[in-house]
Formats: structure tokens, sequence, C-alpha cells
């Protein structure tokens, strides 16, 4: 084997291991499917299937990109479940009591979840309470004023027909409400990578204290990642409420751990930190996954999901955590290799000069 050969080879080995740590959940998708197309092949490889599983994702998905945003910063919303639920029994009640446009009804209560993520930001930033600690107390905080305004009850028919047409209508055989998942993400994804305010956010969750030095406005911007993530998830609850029609006081928190999942898996591709797409990737190679089984195990597949998205989130915090450490395990010997040789060749030269 010639040099070039070999030089060639072992350049194509690298680009696998490249794209291998990069776009794994790309083929964790691919396996499940080929995996799942053969083991159903009647049921799972199927046009209804993929339809099911993109409109079936939105909602957590959306809420997923919630999430991402104070967690660039270095903080954790733990209300956006909750915050989907008030969005949906908000919009339903302005609808219904108030008799405002559905539209008219739709943006108010997103700004109220806006207003909510200001609350939250002013509890972590001005108060100084763990972000942790204060949205998790919000959450529950507002998780006692949706059941006593709805006294636990489902509300059937709460939203207008016109209303669930904003999702149900399908361009190309694909329902609106995946093309609205898709649109916040280009938005998100340009905000974040191209913009200077993306880079403020991701320099404050990267180091709070140099971000601070290098005069970035670190407060503003973890407040404002609060106000935004709860805007977004109050746009997830217009969403799910148009899909599904109904309320029920169960809506919200169940979608918080899947978002946890998608972000944290997704941290592990493309940029080796929280981003869209990634989150985007592994939000829906879980959903092809978790929907592989369940049709694999029909009939008795409760445990699936929380099994399934634990799983995931242990594998994705676990890959992170090693593939951080192999590098800063080579950066050590790298550094340690090179204080080595220095001081060998000083004392090269020591003996050149006394000859």
């Amino acid at each position: 084997m010639t040099t070039k050969n070999a030089a060639t080879i072992d350049a194509a080995g690298r680009a696998l291991k490249f794209s291998v740590q990069r776009f794994s959940a790309v083929w964790l998708w691919a396996l499940f499917f080929i995996i799942f197309s053969i083991t159903n092949p009647a049921v799972f490889p199927t046009v209804t299937t993929v339809r099911v599983v993109l409109s079936g994702q939105v909602a957590p998905g959306i809420l997923a990109l919630a999430v991402l945003i104070p967690l660039a910063a270095g903080a954790f919303d733990l209300s956006v479940g909750t915050m989907l639920a008030i969005s949906m029994v908000t919009t339903a009640w302005f609808e219904q009591s108030a008799h405002l446009n559905i539209v008219v009804a739709a943006v108010v209560s997103i700004i109220i979840c806006a207003v909510i993520g200001f609350i939250n930001g002013f509890l972590v930033v001005r108060i100084g309470i763990n972000s942790f600690i204060a949205t998790l107390g919000v959450s529950e905080i507002l998780s006692a004023a949706m059941l006593f305004t709805t006294q636990d009850n489902e509300i059937d028919n709460a939203y207008s027909s016109a209303f669930q047409q904003f999702t149900q209508h399908r361009f190309l055989g694909i329902s609106l409400d995946v093309y609205y998942l898709i649109a916040l993400g280009l938005v998100l994804w340009y905000v974040l990578e191209h913009t200077p305010l993306g880079r403020y956010l991701y320099a404050t969750g990267g180091n709070l204290a140099g971000a601070r030095l290098a005069g970035v406005q670190v407060d503003r911007m973890i407040w404002g990642s609060f106000i935004a993530s709860a805007a977004i998830s109050g746009f997830a609850g217009v969403v799910y409420a148009s899909e599904v029609g109904l309320f029920n006081p169960s809506f919200g928190p169940p979608f918080l751990f899947p978002a946890f999942a998608a972000v944290f898996f997704g941290a592990t591709q493309i940029k080796r930190r929280p981003n869209v797409w990634g989150t985007i990737i592994a939000l829906f190679a879980l959903a092809f996954g978790v929907e592989g089984f369940q049709l694999r195990f029909f009939g008795n597949n409760y445990w699936i999901t929380p099994l399934f998205n634990g799983v995931a989130l242990v594998a994705a915090v676990s890959l992170a955590s090693y593939t951080g450490a192999a590098t800063t395990f080579r950066r050590r010997r790298r550094v340690r290799a090179e204080s080595v040789a220095v001081p060998d060749k000083a004392d090269d030269q020591t003996l050149a000069r006394n000859g």
C-alpha cells in the first residue's frame, strides 16, 4: 500500500468517525427505520406513520426549542410544560367567555406566558434564586391556578373549528403544524448562530464571569432567555390546542421530559453544544424509535415512551461527558508532552554551547 493510499484511507476513517460523532442521531434514526421496517413492514414504513410521528412531535419540539434558549444561557426552565397548559386554557377562556377573536385570544395567551417568563427572570436574576428551583416553584403555582380555574375538569369543544384548521390543514400531504416547527427552528437557528445576540447568549452560558468581563450584559441575556422561552411555550400551547381541539389539565407537564431529552441529546450533535438542528434531529430520531417499539408491542406499550426517553437522556449525557473527558485528557497529555519536550530541547542547546 502506497503512502498516498494509506493517507486517503486514514482521512476517510477520520471523516467517518467525525460524522458518527456529530450525527449519531441521524445514524440512530436510520437504524430505527431499517429495523422496524423489517420487523413491521406492513405498518411502520408507511406515509401514515410518518405523518403521525411528524405531527405528534410538533408540541414537544416547540417546547424543546423553548428549553434550548435558557439552556444556552446556562439556565433551566422547568415551567415550559405548565406554560403550554396555561396557554391552552387561557386561549379557550378568551374565546368562549371573553368572546375574543381566536387569533387575538391566542396572541393574548402568548403575551401572558411572556409575562410569566418575565417573573421567572426576575426571580433568577434579581432575587438570585437558582433557575431550577425558581421555575419549578412557578410551575407548581401555575398548575394550582390552572386546576382552580378548570376545577380539574376536561373542556370539550374548547376551540372553534376554524381555529383547529390552523394546524390540521395539510400542505403537500403534511399538516401545517410541522411547518410551524420548521419555521420557528429556522428563526432561532439564525438568531443563535448568526447574530451577536446568539453569540452573547452562548457566551453567557459558556463562561458567565468571562462574558461579564468581556462586556456582555449577562443579566439581560438570562432574563430575556426566560421571556423568550415562555413566549415560545405559549405558542406551543396554541399549536397543541389547535391540534387536539380540547383541554385537559393533564396536558403540558408530560412533554417536559421529552423536550429536555431532545435538547440534551441534540447537544451531542453537530455543534457539540445545545443547538437548534441537533435538537430537532434528536427529537424525531427518538420519536421514530418510540413509534417503532409501540407498533411492535401494540396493546401493551404504555411503558415504552418513558423508558425510551430515560435511556436516551442518560446515554446522551454520558456521551457528552465521555467526549468532554476524552478531549480534556488528550489536551492535558499534549501539554504534558510539550512541557517535557521543551526542557529537553533547552538541554540540547546548552550542551551545544558548552561544546
